[in-house]
C-alpha cells in the first residue's frame, strides 16, 4: 500500500540540544461512506516518531551465514533482543528494518482486567508448603479502554511500517477485545488485506453456571499488500478417517483407496482400449505412456469383471493429510507438566507458533515478535530456520528468552546433522542460533515495570489513593499522576488526564475561589519533553481553568532516590579456578525474609551464571554459560583458561535480577 508508506525522514532537536532523526509516516486513511471508523474518547493520530537508541549489553554465539528460500543470501546474521518499551524499541527498529519483517506475531495484553504473575521457588528444594515459593507480578493488563485502544492503535501502525510489502502480521487475543482489535486492523491494514480469523481451542471444555465457558482464542491474519507467504498446513488423517478411506491393502499391507481414472471431459486423443477393458466414452485421464507406467509401478487395480472400469490406488503414505482449516483443536496448551514449561503467564505452546511461522514464512524470513514473553515466537524461529527480533518491556522475559534460546540452540547444535529434517521437532538446514540482547534508551531503574509505579510512591512518600481513577497518589495537598514508567512522558501522554478530568468539581472551585488554580497537580516522570508542563496548562486554560502543575523528573530531579537494593557477591580466583564464595540478592532476600525461608546455599537463589573470561568493557560476550534445570543449582565454581585477561561474572537471581562484577586474574 503505497500510500501508507515512508514520507520523509526529517531531523529534530531533542532536549540536550542534540540532532535526533524522527520517521513520518502516513496515518490510515479516513473512511469513505460505507465503511466504518473505530472511534475512542481522546484519540489522536499517530504520524511520526523519533529514533531512540540502543546499547548492546551481551552477545551469545556466532554470525551464521545462510539464505532464503528464493536463494537471496544472508551474511553473518546474528538475532536480537530487545528490553524496552516496544514502542520505541520499534522506533529504533525503523532505521535498520523498515520494510524488511516478513513475519509479525503478537499476543499483546488482552484487556483481561487481570494481573499476570509468575510463581518463583527455590532452587533445588522439593516445594512443601507456601513459604518455598511465592508470586511476583509480571504485568498488569489492567486498562482505561481508551488507553487500551490508543496504545495497540500505535504499535500496529509501526509494525505495518517494518512489514515488507510481502509480509503479513498474526495478532492473538481473546473474547475481552477481539472486536475492537479487529477494527484496528482494518484501519490500519486495511480491510481488503484481511485474510483469515482462526480459532484456537486453548482449554478442554468446562461448566459455568452462568453462561457458556469461553474455551478458544482469536487469531487475525492481515497481509501488508496483495501478495503475501502462505504455505498449506496438512494434519494428519484420524484412524476413523483412515479405515473409512483407505481399507483397501496391498499385499505388503500398504493401504489404499480407488480413485476414478476416466476423463471428466471428452478427450478423443485418450481413447484408446486398456488391458481388454473397452475405453470410456470421454476417455481415460492418462495416456497410454503414462497409464503403462502406472501398470509397471502396480497403481492400477483390475477388477475380475471386464464390464466394470480399472482404478487408480492412491496410496495413504503418499498422502500429506488433511488440510488445515480455521478452526484449530488439535494444539493443546502448555499445561503444569509439559517439557517447555517455564512458569510465565500467558505462556503459548511451541507447537502453535511452529504452526504459524511455517505457514506464513520461509526459511531465512526475518520474524518479530514485540510483545514476547517466554520468547516462544523466538523459539520456535530457532527451530524452523528463521531469523528473528524480539521485545518486551518486563527484564523478567528478556532473561526468561535468553535463557531459554541458550538450552534450544544447544539442543539443536547437538543434534544437528543426525536427525531427518523432515520430521517434526528436528533441526533445520540453517541454524540462527547466535543472539544480542539490547537495552532501549537507557530506561532501565526498574527491573519490572507492573511494580514501577509502586516503588515510586513508596521512595517520594507519596500517599497512594485506591480508590482514585485518575490520580495515583497525594502529597502535601497536591494530587500525583504517574506518567508511564521506562520511558519519556510525551504530550500525547496527557490525553488521560485531560479527559478524566472531573469537571463539574473544577467549576465548583473556580466559582468558590476565582483567581486560584482549580487544581495542584505533580507529575511524575521518568524523562519527559520539555513542553510536558506548558502544554498541559495551557490545553486546561482552553478548557477554562486555571491549574498549578509541577514536574518532577525522576532521572533529572530525584537521582538520589533508591528504589532498590543492589545485590552483592563476593567473588575470587584461587588455584586457577573462579569461586563465587556468596551472593546475596537483596530484593529476593527480603522476600524470603517476610516468609520466614531459610536459604542454605546461595546457588538456591541463582537462576544463571555467566562468564566472559576477556571483557572488554562495553558487552559481554559469555564463554560460560551455567543455566541450570528448574531444580539443578549453578556450579558456582569454573575453571578459568590461561587467557584470561578481565573477567566479568554475570549472576542472576530468581526475581531475574542480576549483579555483574569484574574480577582481575
Amino acid at each position: 500500500m503505497p500510500e501508507q508508506g515512508a514520507l520523509s525522514l526529517p531531523t529534530g532537536e531533542s532536549a540536550d540540544g542534540t540532532r535526533v532523526e524522527e520517521y513520518q509516516f502516513k496515518p490510515p486513511r479516513r473512511p469513505i461512506r460505507g465503511y466504518p471508523e473505530l472511534w475512542w474518547a481522546g484519540k489522536r493520530p499517530f504520524t511520526s516518531t523519533r529514533y531512540y537508541p540502543a546499547q548492546l549489553k551481551e552477545t551469545y554465539g556466532e554470525a551464521v551465514d545462510g539464505g532464503r528460500a528464493d536463494g537471496t543470501p544472508i551474511r553473518g546474521w546474528r538475532n536480537k533482543l530487545y528490553w524496552g518499551d516496544n514502542l520505541q524499541v520499534m522506533s529504533h527498529l525503523l532505521k535498520e528494518f523498515r520494510g524488511q519483517v516478513d513475519l509479525v506475531y503478537i499476543d499483546p495484553p488482552f484487556d483481561s482486567k487481570a494481573d499476570y504473575k509468575k510463581t518463583v521457588k527455590l532452587k533445588g528444594k522439593q516445594v512443601s508448603n507456601d513459604h518455598s515459593a511465592f508470586e511476583e507480578k509480571q504485568y498488569s493488563d489492567i486498562w482505561t479502554n481508551d488507553e487500551y485502544l490508543q496504545f495497540m492503535y500505535e504499535r500496529l501502525i509501526l509494525l505495518r511500517e517494518l512489514l515488507a510489502d510481502t509480509g503479513s502480521i498474526w495478532l492473538h487475543c481473546d473474547h475481552n477485545a477481539s472486536h475492537y482489535l479487529r477494527s484496528l486492523l482494518d484501519a490500519v491494514f486495511g480491510q481488503g488485506n484481511f485474510r483469515n480469523q482462526v480459532v484456537w481451542k486453548r482449554t478442554s471444555a468446562r461448566s459455568d453456571a452462568s453462561t457458556f465457558s469461553q474455551i478458544h482464542d482469536t487469531l487475525y491474519l492481515y497481509s501488508k499488500g496483495e501478495s503475501f507467504a502462505f504455505n498449506p498446513i496438512y494434519i494428519p488423517y484420524s484412524q476413523k478417517y483412515i479405515d473409512s478411506k483407505y481399507g483397501n491393502r496391498d499385499a505388503d499391507g500398504r493401504r489404499y483407496q480407488l480413485d476414478n481414472i476416466t476423463s471428466p471431459n471428452p478427450r478423443p486423443n485418450m481413447t484408446y482400449e486398456w488391458m481388454g477393458h473397452s475405453p470410456p466414452v470421454n476417455g481415460w485421464r492418462y495416456s497410454r505412456e503414462r497409464m503403462e507406467q502406472l501398470h509397471h509401478e502396480g497403481r492400477i487395480w483390475y477388477p475380475d469383471d471386464k464390464s466394470k472400469r480399472p482404478r487408480l490406488k492412491r496410496y495413504l503414505d503418499e498422502q500429506p493429510g488433511l488440510p488445515l482449516q480455521s478452526v484449530w483443536t488439535d494444539i493443546n496448551p502448555v499445561n503444569s507438566q509439559a517439557a517447555e514449561r517455564l512458569d510465565y503467564p500467558t505462556q503459548k505452546p511451541v507447537a502453535l507458533l511452529r504452526r504459524i511461522l511455517e505457514a506464513s514464512s520461509n526459511p531465512g524470513d526475518l520474524v518479530f515478535d514485540c510483545f514476547m514473553g517466554s520468547g516462544t515466537t523466538q523459539s520456535a524461529a530457532l527451530k524452523t530456520g528463521r531469523r528473528f527480533l524480539g521485545a518486551d518491556i518486563n527484564l523478567g522475559a528478556i532473561q526468561t528468552t535468553t535463557k531459554r534460546l541458550i538450552q534450544v540452540a544447544k539442543d539443536l547444535s547437538e543434534a544437528q546433522g543426525t536427525l531427518d529434517p523432515d520430521r517434526e521437532g528436528d533441526v533445520p538446514e540453517a541454524l540462527y542460533a547466535g543472539f544480542e540482547v539490547y537495552n532501549v534508551n537507557h530506561y532501565d531503574v526498574f527491573r519490572n515495570p507492573a511494580q514501577a509505579k509502586d516503588l515510586l510512591l513508596e521512595a517520594l512518600e507519596v500517599q497512594a489513593l485506591e480508590a482514585s481513577a485518575l490520580y495515583d497518589g497525594e502529597k502535601d495537598g497536591r494530587m500525583v499522576k504517574v506518567m508511564p514508567v521506562n520511558r519519556l512522558a510525551t504530550k500525547q501522554d496527557l490525553n488521560e488526564l485531560l479527559t478524566g478530568f472531573d469537571l463539574r468539581t473544577f467549576d465548583k472551585r473556580k466559582q468558590a475561589q476565582p483567581n486560584r488554580p482549580v487544581e495542584k497537580l505533580t507529575l511524575v516522570c521518568m524523562g519527559h519533553d520539555p513542553d510536558l508542563r506548558p502544554t498541559l496548562v495551557s490545553q486546561v486554560r482552553e478548557m477554562g481553568y486555571a491549574i498549578d502543575v509541577e514536574v518532577v523528573d525522576i532521572l533529572r530531579d530525584r537521582q538520589d532516590l533508591q528504589f532498590k537494593r543492589e545485590a552483592e557477591a563476593l567473588v575470587e580466583v584461587e588455584d586457577g579456578m573462579l569461586v563465587i564464595k556468596a551472593f546475596y540478592p537483596m530484593n529476593l532476600l527480603q522476600k524470603l525474609s517476610l516468609m520466614q525461608e531459610n536459604v542454605d546455599d546461595w546457588r538456591e537463589l541463582v537462576e544463571s551464571v555467566m562468564v566472559d573470561w576477556n571483557y572488554d568493557g562495553a558487552v559481554l560476550t559469555p564463554q560460560v554459560v551455567d543455566v541450570p534445570g528448574s531444580d539443578e543449582l549453578v556450579k558456582g565454581a569454573y575453571l578459568v583458561p590461561d587467557d584470561a585477561g578481565t573477567i566479568r561474572v554475570k549472576i542472576t537471581d530468581l526475581l531475574s535480577e542480576s549483579l555483574e562484577v569484574e574480577v582481575q586474574t
